[in-house]
């Protein structure tokens, strides 16, 4: 099935379930006046139809960003609160249903004293409950109060993150140095230069000596980037700047797997905005990082992911002549990587950094303690983890994708001091 067809079938399903929560809302408020439910259809199918026919123009017209972003916005929190609102509805018609079938035959005594059966009927309508649907409306207004505050709040609330790094193989003059890194900015989703900036600012006041980038710059197509690269070829650093693709950065999810013109056009587009930015992009490829005339090695792959995500990583290039520096950190955006194939035949690589699973943007991220429905998919999502001698952090990235925001994960700026001991 192509992609237009699924939207339309999407956007039926959408409307049969706007049907059936319309239904169970007007059924409860019985002293509702005729005028007033008149007009509560009347905005209840607008809106509905607006934000369809807004869903369609954001896919396949060049709106504004921010139009984008207000439509995606309006479209989340909807479906959001309606999926709160549907086992309420679905309990109460299972009431109903069991009311239906237990009440078919009624029990009548007749003159000799026996008991008799006599059928009702069955067509008298059985009224919903007026406190399951309540309850679900009461349930919808959860997460539209929780992931409201966490699209005013969370979404650009930059978090930095201090991590020491023990790498004991570590050349003398590298004890000591920072690293910075950021992953999955997406900027397709943004809709505040101003916030997006003062991430930027953040990360740069800490002066790292060299930072990485981790993939997924956009959500599809390379002219998302445009509003924001000047702010993003902000990011400098002594040593350099590092970057990879995410899966996102091919442009799979709009052109499809298969090769064209206008999706090699788009990847070049989006190598070319890595190089004009001044990031050095590692595609299956090594540096060397000398300082003080010691050297620890850089490599960075393309896209290696499980099951759907695209696998254009090539290892077996990115290592290549790299046997004689003692320390080797791999840039590789999904951490299913680390598992799937780093740990298993490339034990000289001392650690990785991933990002991608943006710790499904909810969640909650302690010192101590943090959780994730993501961890149920990923068994690395966020932070730092370790088995035998190698090393794998996840960042949650920089920005966000789907649900413009971030409920208890926030976006992460990642600081490594590197140390021998």
């Amino acid at each position: 099935m192509g992609r237009l067809p699924l939207i339309i079938v999407a956007c039926l399903f959408i409307i049969a379930f706007d049907v059936y929560c319309f239904k169970a809302i007007v059924s409860v408020f019985k002293k509702w006046k005729p005028t007033t439910k008149r007009i509560f259809g009347i905005l209840y199918w607008a809106y509905s139809i607006l934000l369809i026919i807004g869903v369609f123009a954001g896919i396949y017209l060049n709106l504004f960003l921010t139009l984008r972003a207000i439509i995606l916005v309006a479209f989340f929190l909807t479906v959001a609160c309606k999926l709160a609102m549907l086992p309420f509805l679905i309990l109460d018609d299972l009431r109903r249903l069991f009311i239906k079938l237990f009440r078919n035959k009624k029990e009548i005594v007749v003159e000799d004293g026996s008991k008799t059966a006599e059928p009702i009927n069955t067509n008298d309508p059985i009224s919903r409950s007026e406190f399951l649907v309540k309850a679900g409306l009461v349930a919808a207004a959860v997460p539209l109060t929780s992931l409201s505050w966490g699209i005013i709040s969370g979404a650009y609330d930059y978090q930095v993150r201090r991590v020491n790094l023990i790498l004991p193989n570590l050349p003398k003059a590298f004890d000591g140095i920072t690293m910075g890194q950021i992953s999955d900015i997406h900027s397709g989703s943004f809709y505040n230069k101003t916030a997006v900036k003062g991430g930027v600012d953040m990360l740069l006041a800490e002066k790292p000596d060299f930072i990485f980038f981790t993939g997924d710059l956009v959500n599809n197509l390379t002219n998302e980037v445009r509003d924001y690269q000047d702010i993003f070829a902000k990011v400098k650093a002594p040593l350099g700047v590092y970057s990879t693709l995410g899966n996102h950065d091919y442009g799979d999810y709009y052109f499809g797997k298969e090769s064209s013109p206008a999706k090699v056009k788009n990847l070049q587009d989006i190598i070319d905005v890595h190089k004009v930015m001044g990031y050095d992009l590692l595609m299956n490829q090594n540096r060397r990082l000398k300082v003080d005339g010691e050297e620890i090695g850089i490599l960075g792959i393309e896209n290696w992911g499980m099951g759907r995500f695209p696998k254009y990583g090539k290892m077996e290039l990115a290592v290549q002549n790299t046997d004689d520096l003692p320390v080797k950190l791999l840039l590789s955006h999904d951490p299913s990587h680390w598992r799937g194939e780093v740990l298993q035949k490339y034990p000289q690589i001392d650690a990785m950094f991933s990002g991608h699973t943006h710790g499904m943007q909810f969640g909650v991220r302690l010192k101590e303690y943090q959780w994730s429905p993501v961890q149920y998919i990923y068994k690395e999502w966020a932070g730092l983890y370790q088995e035998q001698k190698q090393q794998l952090y996840v960042n949650v990235g920089y920005g966000f994708l789907g649900y413009p925001g971030r409920v208890g994960i926030l976006p992460e700026i990642t600081i490594f001091t590197l140390k021998r001991a």
